[in-house]
């Protein structure tokens, strides 16, 4: 009977973590999201109340299009050999940033931290 009771705990735990994980990573609870290269915000944008456009952000000889629409956020094209950026789709969740690694570009939903600075490295 004690082990009938244990493993029933442990399935419980194990179906709440599961949920839990679902919850975090599939539903964020912001709409900012911060278009950044090399650690730096180029942009950054409330998508539930930004009109629906495209931004062309250049990096040396290439450049990506951003694609803002219906309050998502895609990279629609890109000029780099992978294009591995823009078969990512829409940003749909914090856990998954869309980074175009070629061009040092990462789109993401921003942190509650508002100061900037989260660690320090030597």
């Amino acid at each position: 009977m004690k082990n009938k009771i244990l493993i029933l705990i442990c399935v419980l735990i194990f179906f709440i973590g599961i949920i839990g994980s679902i919850f975090v990573l599939f539903s964020p609870k912001k709409n900012t999201v911060n278009i950044t290269r090399d650690g730096r915000v180029l942009y950054s944008f409330d998508l539930s109340e930004t009109e629906n456009r495209e931004i062309v952000i250049p990096y040396g000889d290439s450049s990506n299009t951003v694609e803002i629409k219906d309050g998502k956020i895609r990279i629609k094209s890109a000029e780099c050999p992978d294009k591995t950026c823009v078969n990512m789709g829409w940003l749909s969740s914090q856990g998954m940033p869309i980074v175009c690694l070629p061009n040092h570009l990462v789109i993401e939903f921003a942190d509650d931290a508002q100061d900037g600075v989260d660690a320090v490295a030597r």
